[in-house]
């Protein structure tokens, strides 16, 4: 069964040898009537017959040949494509130069009248200078790209400073998405100067926010109408700069993954505090700012055998447990705590669990530490 490209160039292929038949027969043909001595039939004898006849003959001749050229085309492909960028424009240089040469000299070569010199000696010369240009542009292309590269060199030497500010400015792109703004610590952040650069809010997170804030569920409404608040606050008391993106990439349905489509293009980095975006662009090898990951870093240390005094509030999904938590909202899993529901209890901290999605802190009361 044929591919579709090898079917295409097989195509291609066979119409080259056809229209190469039909020219050669215009003018082979006669000649071959005449040495095989067929004058006599009439038909051979007229020219509009010669073109076909010979697109013919070579027709029938791609039937052995069509699967070599084929063949022999795609192994001069496959070896392209392998090839660097710099080996083949600077190979391609050197062959249009030389071409460019052999046809300068062939000017002169098809005045002069011996038969030989005018015709053979520049398709020779031809092949010739074409592979010898080839062969130095291809073998001297890191001199070259040297060579091509002094003016840029000087050219960054003048504008170095212009070329940073351009690269730091790119590299500040701080582009929110809509779980962080609704979450609205980003404001505070921005304000604290942790955060520099420029904040970039997408067109589309904003259609997000805005079809959140007009949602028939209550509780949707008001996060989303926070977060619309929170984009408001950021533009006008703080001092960073903000921009809104207007594009959008049409072919991607998602938000998160126009957002991470975002931060490759722009080379940007993604805010966020959302666990699975973070884990999606640290898999895509895009740079992501997680502000859990911040608030964990700023929460106080906790270890183990450090006394803690909590309120136990609710009981805790395994037997017996009760949860308390920090004034920070880090959740404590109290072991055999559930006795002590409404109460302020001491508490001994026996683990830490320390993740991108949160702490947790495993304790369990001090008077049955004593009590054991």
């Amino acid at each position: 069964m044929i591919k579709g490209g090898d079917g295409v160039l097989k195509r291609f292929v066979q119409l080259f040898f056809i229209i190469t038949g039909g020219t050669l027969g215009i003018f082979l043909i006669p000649e071959l009537i005449e040495l095989l001595s067929l004058k006599d039939i009439a038909l051979l004898d007229k020219s509009y017959i010669h073109a076909p006849l010979g697109a013919i003959l070579f027709f029938v001749i791609t039937f052995w040949l069509v699967d070599y050229v084929v063949g022999f085309i795609r192994r001069i492909e496959e070896s392209l494509v392998k090839a660097p960028v710099t080996d083949v424009l600077f190979g391609s240089l050197g062959l249009i130069l030389g071409l460019i040469v052999a046809y300068l000299v062939g000017t002169f070569l098809w005045k002069i009248q011996l038969q030989v010199v005018s015709t053979v000696l520049p398709i020779f010369l031809s092949i010739l200078l074409g592979y010898l240009g080839f062969q130095v542009g291809f073998k001297k292309r890191d001199e070259l790209v040297n060579v091509f590269s002094i003016p840029t060199r000087i050219g960054k030497k003048k504008g170095s400073e212009e070329e940073q500010e351009n690269n730091q400015s790119l590299q500040s792109l701080k582009i929110l998405d809509t779980s962080v703004i609704i979450d609205g610590r980003i404001a505070d952040i921005c304000q604290t100067g942790f955060l520099d650069g420029t904040i970039v809010i997408p067109r589309f997170v904003l259609e997000e926010l805005q079809h959140i804030a007009d949602s028939s569920d209550v509780l949707k409404r008001n996060r989303g109408r926070r977060g619309l608040d929170i984009l408001n606050r950021i533009q006008k008391e703080l001092s960073m700069k903000v921009e809104i993106y207007e594009g959008d990439f049409e072919d991607i349905q998602e938000v998160d993954s126009k957002l991470v489509k975002l931060a490759k293009v722009t080379s940007g980095l993604v805010v966020t505090n959302d666990f699975n975006l973070n884990k999606v662009c640290e898999l895509q090898n895009v740079g992501v700012l997680n502000i859990n990951d911040l608030a964990n870093a700023v929460k106080p240390i906790v270890l183990p055998g450090e006394e803690m005094n909590v309120l136990v509030i609710k009981d805790g999904k395994e037997h017996n447990q009760g949860i308390a938590y920090l004034d920070d909202g880090t959740m404590i899993v109290v072991e055999e705590g559930r006795n002590y529901i409404g109460k302020q209890i001491d508490v001994l901290v026996t683990s830490v669990l320390q993740t991108s999605a949160g702490r947790m802190i495993f304790a369990k009361p001090k008077l049955l530490e004593k009590a054991l």
